[in-house]
């Protein structure tokens, strides 16, 4: 219960309350050298920089997870007070979690998912307001309840099962979760508990969201509560007809063999349905989704007042996106708008329906870029909100009461993420809220009466404050200032910044590159570079942001640090990303081969000890820059590469390759094993040998090649490890592999 003389978020703004920064002192010590070590210990070197940062419903309070002083990977659930600007620690996850608890395997794969690499309080959800707070811990959920004294900690569930995808029901009567592959509900003051859904059975399950939907759609659950709290939709799962590949998860202690249910692109996919189920009778009903079993489902809002759905079906090739209206009342289903592209169409979660009825907020990138539309609740236009050669991001709050969208997005440069401000009432044009020179991620509070915003710039690591409307800052609540005390301050002498620039790609496109060269370099010498590449769908290295403190190691290793953005990457529009649609491993290559040729031409850079690293994607494109021209780069090191799309998931790859048999050219020349006998200079390839994403076959086919053709090559696997190498000391080990073979192959 909140005391009646707190000021609230409103009376705060109103008043005009300002905290300014403090001052500190801009004394240096003389700087030490950053080691491998130093990057993956403890403190974080990055400074304190809150997690999962959100506002209470009411903007009353924002919650975040923060690691601890002395284990970053060791997650607390914090609080901070808007009002107030006090910041105080809600639950201790060491008083929860046992030292030597072991997550599931479900719970294992579904952190996978979500990359979640730390440990301890790892989510939470809100209430209703900001009197309640729902955590899962140890496989069990707890209830915490917020008021002027110590938070109530209570435990509702307590069973040998592990409890996931937690959250409260929009009025806080219930606590939801998924045990044993079926959906429960725990009443939050009774305690009673009750399973909504029938019982998993083989291959089904309800109210999960099946592999592809967490890995590649965005959608990390399969149930959604009605805004009434008296209906749960949630889905059925049927993966009986998926493939399902023998994965080997080789450990330290042994072999285990995991039968993975894995749709390879071109097989058969897992069915899913809806059902809309009563909360509190058995009455239930099947969503009809169409007669095409063969689908995506996308996405699912409940309409404001809970009289139906809206539901985003996606088709197999991922060329329709249909809006369907599910009427609750006759259970009838109709297609209110379909989006269609002759490549793909790209997921969103910019879907608001507003609550006077009038219509919805929706994007589209019809025009070539992301924009923000208004239309009418039979799916017509009404009109557009922006428009222009630039990309929103995502849709971050609407405010009926003023007819304002807030959106991220990348309008006044694609090297930063902004927040801003549109009418979608009447045309205008958007304002920008928060600062230029630096990136930013927000949170906006309900009415957009504030947003906290974490920011960064290359010099100055994640700061989070707290804003009004306007965008004034109100005050800090990590002001995160490299001083004495920051953990990066013995190092700051150092520090380099890059120098950003553009190049013509050789087709007419402009290409944004990052370039960070050695402090004190000497005049007259010409110094080795490290390529740092990924430049696939949906990811952008190059951006005006505090960096990877990695980059800073190889700076005082003496080489120099390059990247490149080119076709495919993020942030740049719809026709920059799908310029490789069919043909990876192509368009991409040329560019970066572009971006080495401009490196090539510097007078400080010897064009015959250059190195190539990526991950993941980036490991796939190593591979293809090494093999191309094999004597482009003097060495590579690929991590957890794709080598082959056939082994890949069925979501991801065709919506970039199409189906194999509808492209069967560019799944031979787009895999790196018909090239593979072109290796010429030293390669290092790396893979985790339980990663169930891409999955360790992609690595093993290009050994064994390598080995019957007497092809040298350097590995390096690790036991018990996904497709994120999880952990500071295996990190730390990872990444001194990489040095040392540069060092080995770039320093002589």
């Amino acid at each position: 219960m909140k005391s009646s003389g707190r000021m609230t978020l409103t009376s705060l703004i109103m008043s005009g309350i300002l905290a300014f920064p403090m001052t500190h002192s801009n004394a240096q010590s003389s700087a030490e050298p950053l080691t491998v070590e130093r990057v993956y210990a403890s403190p974080n070197l990055n400074g304190s920089s809150p997690a999962r940062l959100s506002f209470s419903p009411d903007g009353e309070v924002a919650a975040f997870l923060k690691g601890k002083e002395d284990d970053a990977q060791q997650l607390d659930l914090w609080s901070y007070d808007v009002a107030s600007g006090q910041t105080r620690l809600l639950v201790d996850s060491r008083t929860l979690e046992p030292e030597d608890f072991e997550l599931s395997e479900e719970e294992k794969a579904r952190r996978e998912r979500q990359r979640i690499r730390s440990r301890g309080i790892v989510e939470f959800s809100w209430g209703p307001d900001a009197s309640s707070l729902l955590i899962p811990s140890a496989g069990d959920i707890f209830h915490v309840g917020l008021g002027d004294g110590d938070p109530d900690v209570r435990q509702l569930t307590k069973s040998d099962a592990f409890e996931t995808d937690s959250r409260l029901s929009p009025n806080g009567t219930y606590a939801s979760f998924i045990r044993d592959g079926a959906l429960w509900v725990v009443d939050v003051e009774k305690g009673k508990e009750k399973r909504l859904s029938p019982k998993a059975k083989g291959a089904v399950k309800y109210g999960v969201a099946e592999f592809v939907a967490q890995e590649e759609m965005g959608r990390n659950t399969g149930y959604w509560w009605s805004p009434t709290e008296d209906h749960v939709v949630y889905t059925r799962v049927d993966e009986s007809a998926v493939d399902i590949v023998e994965r080997f998860d080789i450990n330290a202690e042994g072999v285990t063999v995991i039968e993975q249910r894995y749709p390879r692109a071109g097989t058969t996919n897992a069915t899913v349905e809806l059902i809309v189920q009563s909360v509190k009778g058995r009455k239930k009903f099947d969503v009809d989704l169409g007669d095409d079993k063969d689908i995506y489902l996308a996405r699912v809002n409940w309409l404001p007042d809970g009289s139906g759905l809206l539901v985003q079906r996606q088709n197999r090739n991922q060329r329709t996106l249909d809006l369907i209206h599910v009427d609750l009342d006759s259970r009838k289903s109709k297609v209110i708008l379909s989006e269609t592209s002759e490549t793909y169409i790209n997921l969103h979660f910019d879907l608001r329906v507003l609550k006077d009825g009038s219509g919805f907020i929706w994007s589209s990138e019809r025009s070539g870029y992301r924009h923000l539309e208004y239309r009418a609740m039979d799916g017509t236009l009404i009109r557009d909100i922006t428009s222009g050669d630039w990309a929103v991001e995502a849709v971050e709050r609407v405010d009926e009461t003023r007819g304002l969208v807030f959106f991220t997005g990348y309008k006044d440069t694609p090297l930063e993420h902004h927040l801003y401000e549109v009418s979608y009432s009447s045309p205008a044009t958007p304002n920008r809220l928060t600062k230029p020179g630096m990136t930013h991620r927000v949170d906006v509070a309900g009415g957009g009466k504030a947003f906290i915003a974490i920011s960064s710039s290359p010099s100055q690591p994640s700061q989070v404050g707290l804003y009004d409307g306007s965008g004034t800052l109100l005050r800090w609540i990590e002001e995160n200032k490299i001083d004495e005390d920051h953990p990066y301050f013995p190092y700051l002498a150092n520090h380099v910044t890059p120098e950003f620039g553009t190049i013509d790609n050789g087709h007419g496109t402009t290409l944004y590159y990052e370039l960070l060269k050695p402090k004190n370099m000497e005049e007259g010498k010409k110094y080795p570079a490290i390529v740092h590449v990924y430049n696939g769908p949906h990811v952008q290295y190059v951006s005006n942001g505090w960096g990877d403190p990695l980059d800073q190691v190889y700076l005082q290793r003496g080489y120099i640090v390059f990247r490149i953005d080119g076709r495919g990457s993020d942030n740049r529009g719809k026709a920059f990303e799908e310029a490789l649609y069919e043909k990876m491993g192509s368009v991409e290559v040329e560019d970066q081969y572009a971006g080495l040729d401009f490196l090539k031409s510097l007078d400080f850079i010897d064009a015959d000890r250059i190195g190539v690293r990526g991950w993941s994607y980036g490991g796939y494109m190593t591979l293809h820059l090494m093999l191309q021209k094999p004597d482009a780069y003097a060495a590579g090191a690929s991590g957890a590469p794709v080598t082959d799309w056939r082994f890949y998931d069925t979501h991801y790859t065709e919506r970039y390759m199409n189906l194999p048999d509808a492209n069967k050219e560019g799944y031979s020349s787009s895999s790196v094993l018909p090239i593979a006998g072109q290796l010429q200079n030293p390669l290092l390839m790396i893979h985790g040998m339980a990663d169930d994403n891409v999955i360790f076959d992609n690595s093993t086919a290009v050994y064994s090649y390598f080995q019957e053709n007497n092809l040298p090559f350097e590995m390096m696997t690790y036991p018990g490890q996904k497709h994120g190498i999880a952990g500071p000391k295996r990190r730390m080990h990872v990444n001194n592999v990489m040095l040392d073979f540069f060092d080995r192959h770039l320093k002589n």
